[in-house]
């Protein structure tokens, strides 16, 4: 199955409003692919089409538990998703958490519009499809798939905001790639849970702390009515004593707080003190581990909807691994 929801890799250059708009549908994308496509039937749902800059929470779980709907017909080997790519990791993660399907979940994009004379959006397609429907992509949870490569949802990261290579996981790799239409898996991850969700909460902000941050955001999201907040906090996962302290009051109302790294790669752990990630931990913070913030705010979303307040701390550990 393709699942169109819009973005780049559907869009094309409208004169009248002098920019790129998003308007191919899944059966005209793939009317493109030509002598790329796989051998493989395929069925096409219009999601939606529109720019990923429009994709909120709600609507990515919508789309979420509607695929894992799709993946419970015993017809269906696989599911590719187009989607812009300025929020599609955190679509991909999401939908690696709702789905509960084995079946791989393949999504995949463009950096060059529809109609551009080399655009990227039909080999990505194309790539996508064969991904989903190779027996050697089952259980590797959600992916991305771009440029070649195949990417663990929960690491794949838009590096580049133009280049045709705009994935990449670079800490741990690609799981594999796609060579001329064959798929090469060369790595598994160790299993994640998934989560039973029902609702989503997306009260949730993130916020990116800089040199001599002091409390006014973090304050600002507790009085709009935050129930949660994630950390894009210094190095190991290090903020400022004023930062501990309103996450201390925080604490203190059950508003949870999540550190995460502003660092592109490494794992955060509480180690410092002196306004550290040691004195977050005693203000009631958890640690996203691996996690990047984007993730943690979309996993804290689905937590604070779906589980008791005790399990969350355990939950980031086992996906912050």
């Amino acid at each position: 199955m393709v699942v169109s929801t819009g973005g780049t890799i559907a869009s094309r250059y409208d004169p009248d409003e002098n920019a790129l708009i998003s308007v191919a549908t899944g059966e005209e994308l793939l009317s493109t692919l030509g002598m790329l496509a796989p051998d493989v039937d395929v069925v096409v749902e219009e999601f939606s089409n529109v720019g990923s800059n429009r994709i909120d929470l709600n609507t990515s779980f919508r789309l979420a538990r509607q695929i894992d709907k799709w993946l419970r017909d015993d017809t269906i080997s696989g599911c590719v998703v187009t989607h812009g790519t300025d929020t599609l990791e955190e679509s991909a993660f999401l939908a690696g958490l709702v789905v509960s399907s084995p079946k791989p979940v393949a999504f995949t994009g463009a950096q060059r519009g529809a109609d551009q004379p080399d655009a990227d959006g039909p080999r990505n397609l194309a790539d996508a499809i064969a991904v989903a429907a190779s027996p050697d992509a089952r259980d590797l949870g959600s992916l991305v798939v771009f440029a070649g490569k195949v990417l663990a949802a929960i690491d794949a990261t838009k590096v580049h905001t133009s280049r045709l290579a705009a994935y990449d996981s670079s800490a741990f790799g690609p799981l594999g790639e796609v060579d001329h239409g064959a798929v090469l898996i060369t790595r598994r991850l160790s299993g994640y849970p998934r989560i039973k969700a029902e609702l989503i909460e997306p009260r949730v902000d993130l916020i990116t702390l800089a040199m001599g941050a002091d409390s006014r955001l973090f304050d600002a999201a507790v009085a709009s009515g935050a129930r949660g907040i994630v950390l894009e906090a210094f190095g190991r996962g290090n903020a400022t004593p004023a930062v501990v302290a309103a996450v201390a009051r925080a604490s203190q109302k059950g508003i949870v707080t999540v550190v995460a790294s502003r660092c592109p790669e490494g794992r955060v752990l509480p180690l410092y003190g002196d306004g550290g990630g040691r004195d977050l931990e005693d203000a009631g913070a958890f640690f996203a581990g691996r996690l990047r913030g984007p993730k943690a705010r979309v996993l804290l979303c689905l937590a604070l909807a779906n589980k008791p307040m005790g399990e969350i701390a355990d939950l980031f550990e086992q996906f912050g691994r």
